[in-house]
């Protein structure tokens, strides 16, 4: 009896919740780069002469296959596995990085920034989120959708301020050495307790009754490639896909694309210190942290579709005024909009996640790749395209208004998706 109690006790904890945090520390790790980017573009532009256009070329590419490859890496997983496929690409992150230290032309700049750590991004990206929450739970999902994505924006909240403080101090390079580091510090952590399926340890997923298949290994038919294409292939049949998707393509373009690339040089044209500047924009992740994991929450209660039609409307009310509030220092409308808007950073994702999920069942994760992919090609538009036109006017003022008049459009997206209940 007391073995049986024992027992017990020590299942109380259910391993889904070990596994996501396994995740949590992986995303926080392939976050140093992230934060690299937008510190390091001036210092790039001071030291090599390259235009913002240029070195905004490479952040392009970055995002462009950070997307692109998200798809297939959710079809790979179930092939390979998570371990062997996230191992991988912090592998790739930490070489992209690292090698940066040595270049001498743009074009090293771009296989740097854009091939290595765009591919490595790209294979442990939002599907990395998708996929884990898929399998493991079913209670929660929201909420644990919203605590991952929260990583990413927890590793900016870490790495931003020490890397624009080291790139102040040493010069880029070191940042460039960090973030390389950080990305190889969780390599031991995923190949040890990083788990695919519920169903290899004895286990259903967290919250699923009895006799559901959830958390069942599902056995991969042919390819990751084909697998990939065939689930575009059905999605890009419904509307709801398109409307997902071009939504998502705004929510890329208005963040990293845009305020993630270019807020900290936009400020620092306006007399703001680099280093307050960076410091502003870890605060957007203090804030994404609450408002990510809250919109998790909401997502297990109310229709992600109103929750998307609140999320894109007040971002966009957010960057129309923004630049009527940068200056030399960090006025209290500075931190009006740095709050309000790092509520909303990346606030979009639980409900899309869940939207994939109930629209396309099984191929939700995948699904949520193609949609993920469109974010990342808003974003590279908006990344070079913001550069071109801080080239050309001298600021950033376009950039900002456009983004604004786009997320209107996302708004009106979300609103049109239908209702389709799909069986877990």
């Amino acid at each position: 009896m007391t073995q049986t109690v024992e027992v017990r006790k020590a299942r109380r904890v259910h391993l889904a919740w070990a596994v996501a945090a396994v995740g949590f520390v992986t995303l926080i790790g392939a976050a140093g780069f992230r934060s690299v980017p937008g510190v390091l573009l001036d210092p790039l532009h001071e030291e090599f002469g390259w235009s913002h256009a240029t070195i905004s070329a490479a952040v392009s590419i970055n995002l462009l296959l950070y997307g692109g490859i998200s798809p297939f890496a959710a079809a790979l997983m179930d092939q390979l596995g998570l371990r062997k496929v996230v191992s991988s690409a912090l592998v790739l992150i930490a070489l992209g990085s690292g090698l940066t230290v040595f270049m001498t032309d743009s074009w090293q700049l771009l296989l740097c920034w854009g091939l290595l750590v765009g591919v490595g991004t790209g294979s442990m990206s939002m599907t990395f989120v998708a996929t884990i929450t898929g399998r493991w739970f079913v209670h929660r999902r929201g909420l644990v959708t919203g605590v991952l994505t929260a990583a990413g924006a927890t590793g900016q909240l870490i790495f931003l301020p020490l890397i624009a403080t080291l790139a102040s101090r040493y010069g880029w390079r070191v940042p460039a050495l960090v973030a390389a580091g950080a990305a190889l510090a969780v390599v031991p952590l995923v190949l040890l307790f990083l788990r695919d399926y519920p169903s290899d340890v004895g286990l259903r997923a967290y919250g699923a009754p009895e006799g559901s298949t959830a958390g069942q290994r599902v056995k991969a038919s042919g390819s990751s490639a084909v697998r990939a294409l065939n689930a575009l292939r059905t999605a890009s049949r419904r509307p709801a896909f398109w409307m997902l998707a071009g939504g998502f393509a705004i929510c890329g373009a208005s963040t990293n694309g845009l305020v993630g690339t270019h807020f900290v040089t936009a400020a620092h044209d306006h007399g703001m210190p680099a280093t307050t500047a960076a410091s502003l924009l870890a605060l957007v992740g203090v804030f994404d942290v609450g408002g990510t994991i809250f919109s998790g929450y909401l997502t297990d209660r109310w229709d992600p579709r109103y929750l998307l039609i609140a999320y894109y409307s007040l971002r966009g009310l957010s960057l129309l005024v923004l630049p009527s509030l940068l200056g030399p220092t960090a006025a209290p409308s500075t931190w009006v909009f740095i709050i309000f808007y790092g509520l909303d950073w990346v606030a979009t994702v639980p409900p899309t996640v869940a939207l994939c999920r109930e629209w396309f069942g099984q191929d939700g994760p995948i699904v949520f790749g193609w949609v993920f992919a469109s974010h990342q090609v808003g974003a590279a538009l908006a990344a070079t395209g913001a550069g071109a036109i801080r080239d050309a006017q001298g600021s950033y003022n376009l950039a900002w208004y456009l983004a604004g008049g786009l997320c209107a459009a996302a708004a009106l997206m979300s609103a049109s998706i239908g209702r389709r209940v799909v069986t877990a």
